[in-house]
């Protein structure tokens, strides 16, 4: 976890009306580990969309997200335990059109998976925005792999972006899936680090950042060395590292 990587761009609005985006998907393993470094990990990367992954889902969820997000200088956008796990939070540069928490099916057995959802503009960029955890079970992970793909096409947004962890490496069908049809951010312009299981030994990348393919890809990867992300608060935070991402998305 030593270099440092160029500066990722700055969010911003262009005269186009075109916006930079920061985009941060993070498996938070439930914030069962040290929400003070996990909230200096994002705050540091600026984000102004961050896909979580493992949200609280049970006694006082809402009240656990609410709390992070207030300690990242964030709001609750949507999901949590209403979309099993998944959630978004959002800086007040976005402003929101509408959100859905969607459950999949759920296969006896097998945890209840699901999606939290949302559609943002930042200027006159208009956004779909899913954060997805797909299945430990082969074949249940590639069902939901084409879920999410239908979940974009049926959400009316010509631009969406898709964090979630995976659950696999890109050589696997599912990831494979998602990557036939949008861009895999991370494959488009790599920046920062790459693997993002573990923590202590990043060994594998299944945790992932997709874009349609409209958007352009400024730069994704796990933000190793930059400004304000301190490897021993990675550490802590949670037994995932996060990818983020700097996007350009054309005006409306």
């Amino acid at each position: 976890m030593e270099t440092t990587p160029p500066q990722l761009p700055n969010s911003t609005t262009e005269a186009d009306g075109s916006a930079v985006v920061r985009v941060l998907g993070y498996n938070v393993r439930s914030l069962r580990d040290d929400t003070d470094a996990l909230a200096r990990v994002i705050s540091a990367c600026a984000p102004d969309l961050v896909l979580v992954q493992e949200a609280p889902r049970f006694f006082r969820w809402r009240k656990k997200l609410a709390r992070l997000a207030r300690a990242a200088d964030l709001v609750m956008l949507s999901g949590g335990g209403t979309a099993a796990g998944p959630a978004l939070l959002c800086s007040l540069r976005a402003t929101v059109e509408r959100t859905e928490d969607v459950l999949l099916p759920l296969t006896p057995g097998l945890h209840r998976r699901g999606l939290a959802t949302a559609v943002v503009r930042f200027g006159g960029a208009r956004l779909g925005v899913v954060s997805c955890h797909l299945s430990l079970q082969q074949d249940e992970r590639h069902e939901q792999g084409g879920l999410v793909l239908d979940r974009l096409a049926g959400m009316g947004v010509e631009h969406v972006v898709v964090g979630g962890d995976i659950n696999e490496r890109p050589d696997g069908r599912t990831f494979r899936r998602l990557a036939a049809d949008l861009q895999d951010c991370w494959a488009t312009a790599p920046w920062g680090g790459e693997f993002t299981s573990t923590p202590a030994a990043p060994h594998q990348r299944i945790d992932a950042i997709f874009a349609t393919k409209g958007v352009e890809v400024l730069g994704c990867g796990v933000p190793l060395g930059h400004p304000g992300v301190r490897e021993d608060d990675l550490r802590a935070a949670t037994d995932h590292l996060p990818v983020l991402a700097a996007l350009r998305v054309p005006a409306g």
